[in-house]
């Protein structure tokens, strides 16, 4: 209640996030997480397998820099790209719970941070220096050893950051003791790190098969013995990825999984919720098809038999993303901040005394019939524009035309009965937080939505409206006032002492 609304009414503003974040976790978890131990094994196996008189298989090493070339490209740029990405739509988006987050995991993050900024320093090391490695073996081993230390500083970026990750959805004890150890200790945490590395080991491992049959020729040796190492990884992963998928599908909290069956696509998808299984089933077939194939048969693997096992296993990870920001709701911080950004113990307040009174960055306070309509304009933008759009995606006025009928005007006693019980026919939507008054003005304005067809511009467009009672001149004044009577009990007590 204390941020400026910025708001994207034709794209929906959690799916800004959920775009960059997505893009940012393939490359993250593909690429440095699970694709640099597996650069760095089949370096690795350069040297080991090098003739005496060489100091690592020379072609064998160009074929596996070409590789390394495309990841360091990849990562350093739309990687680090999303990377920022994500801290800029978060914080425009979200930021009472990017704040709330940082408090709580201040001390981790900048433990993050620091490593962070080590692992860009290694990958630049690692890629740069690769071709000087090759004047001496003990330059070389000591290039290996780079790579192995870039791997380990990429997999505990991503330990940490999976800590927080899981604390959104279940913060285990903490809201009864909030100390950082039990933040970071949720009881999703483990059960996802568990899956997500083995996932991150396999999306690499496809990428290294698929840049294999792109860099060499058909038939040639060199491929054939890359295809083979590229399949013995697979194969090792995929188990495990198996595994902790179920570990992690059995610790998930039932609420969670009653979210599920909607939480790919929309409401609609909701009847064709077993192709989602089917995906993952055929995502992980394909992964051991192409691995025995890679064994078996090398040399008549081709790019169009691995691209779409590959595409398969990258729209799982995507799919998982997606899942996972949404089977959290009503909540964006588990049991402690609800979607709308509105913590669920100041509730009651709100409850109370309306949500406008609280809010910093409004124009009415008090509803009257003349701004009936620009009270539930800011209702609706600090209570439902995180999810819910105007006119573009997860539309407020198609969700309560599909409900009530395409092409018949809304009623607004039956829009504002229903919205106070929502949440327990959709669970994953909170709780209208509002008072009476501001329920009727939120329904007033869902009706004037549909009638008029107008759109809903953020603060970035529209600037801001400060709530008077909150403005700096506002405080002040509160202050001085709380000062003044503070001055004044103590006035009447050294009286009352003195006349005793």
């Amino acid at each position: 209640m204390d941020f400026p609304m910025f708001h994207l009414d034709w794209l929906n503003n959690r799916f800004l996030i959920a775009v960059i974040a997505i893009i940012h976790v393939i490359i993250n978890h593909g690429l440095a997480v699970g694709f640099i131990p597996y650069i760095t094994w089949l370096e690795q196996k350069g040297v080991l397998n090098s003739p005496k008189d060489q100091i690592t298989d020379f072609k064998w090493d160009e074929l596996i820099y070409k590789k390394m070339k495309v990841a360091f490209i990849i990562t350093t740029t739309i990687g680090a790209m999303t990377g920022v990405g994500i801290w800029f739509s978060a914080s425009l988006v979200s930021p009472a719970s990017i704040g709330s987050l940082i408090r709580v995991f201040y001390w981790a993050w900048f433990t993050e941070w620091l490593v962070f900024v080590t692992e860009v320093v290694l990958i630049l090391i690692y890629f740069l220096t690769w071709k000087n490695s090759n004047k001496s073996l003990k330059a070389k081993l000591r290039h290996v050893r780079f790579g192995w230390f870039l791997a380990g500083f990429s997999w505990i970026t991503m330990a940490i950051i999976v800590s927080i990750l899981g604390f959104m959805m279940d913060p285990g004890n903490w809201n009864t003791n909030p100390t950082l150890a039990n933040g970071f200790t949720n009881p999703i945490y483990l059960p996802q790190l568990l899956f997500r590395t083995p996932t991150a080991m396999l999306i690499g491992g496809m990428f290294g098969v698929l840049l294999t049959v792109i860099f060499t020729k058909k038939g040639s040796e060199i491929r054939e013995t890359a295809l083979k190492f590229g399949g013995k990884w697979i194969l090792v992963c995929v188990p495990f990825v198996i595994m902790g998928a179920v570990y992690y599908w059995n610790v998930m909290p039932e609420a969670m999984k009653a979210n599920m069956s909607t939480a790919v696509g929309t409401m609609e998808f909701e009847q064709y919720y077993n192709l989602l299984k089917y995906f993952i089933i055929a995502a992980a077939s394909l992964s051991i098809i192409i691995a025995v194939w890679a064994l078996v048969k090398p040399k008549t693997l081709h790019f169009s038999h691995v691209i779409l096992p590959f595409l398969f296993v990258i729209g799982f990870l995507g799919f998982f993303e997606r899942v996972r920001e949404f089977i959290r709701k009503p909540y964006i911080i588990g049991n402690y901040m609800y979607s709308n950004l509105l913590r669920e113990e100041d509730y009651p307040l709100y409850k109370k005394d309306g949500i406008l009174k609280h809010t910093t960055y409004t124009s009415v306070t008090e509803i009257t019939s003349e701004n009936k309509l620009i009270a539930g304009r800011d209702v609706f933008m600090n209570t439902c524009s995180r999810c819910h759009t105007v006119k573009g995606v997860n539309s407020i006025t198609y969700v309560f035309e599909r409900m009530y009928g395409f092409g018949k005007p809304l009623d607004e006693a039956t829009v504002a009965g229903y919205i106070p019980g929502m949440h327990k026919g959709r669970t994953y939507m909170p709780p209208f937080p509002g008072n009476r008054e501001e329920l009727k003005a939120l329904a007033s304005y869902i009706k004037h939505l549909q009638q008029t067809g107008e759109s809903l511009e953020g603060v970035q467009s529209t600037g801001v409206s400060i709530n008077p009672e909150n403005s700096a001149e506002s405080v002040a004044k509160q202050i001085e006032k709380i000062q003044k009577e503070e001055a004044a009990k103590k006035k009447a007590k050294e009286i009352q002492l003195t006349q005793n």
